[in-house]
């Protein structure tokens, strides 16, 4: 029961980021879908190895830019905002979001 109830909570919630940061979110986005599009390609035209993992590495560390840009938005605004509302568990929300991003 408690877990259908968290996730009508998370449902719930929207964020509410400014259109120029989604805009480049999705910029981002789209360049990593197109990496990730190349690498299969790679795959199939049996690319050597090393060249494959390289282009791997690259769009591993492009999520992670993604992801960081989209942590600071986060906590600037989803958080901050949560906060303010008396809404403290947010944090520990955040701590459990970090954990993950860091394992």
């Amino acid at each position: 029961m408690k877990q259908s109830k968290e996730n009508e909570i998370k449902e719930e919630r929207k964020a509410e980021h400014a259109g120029d940061l989604k805009d480049s979110l999705v910029k981002r986005l789209n360049r990593i879908e197109g990496q990730i599009r190349g690498i299969k390609k790679m795959v199939e035209e049996d690319v050597y190895c090393d060249e494959i993992l390289h282009q791997i590495m690259s769009a591993k560390a492009s999520l992670d830019e993604v992801s960081k840009k989209l942590l600071k938005a986060h906590i600037n605004s989803c958080v901050v905002r949560q906060i303010k509302e008396g809404k403290d568990e947010v944090v520990d929300e955040l701590m459990v979001t970090i954990k993950k991003m860091i394992k």
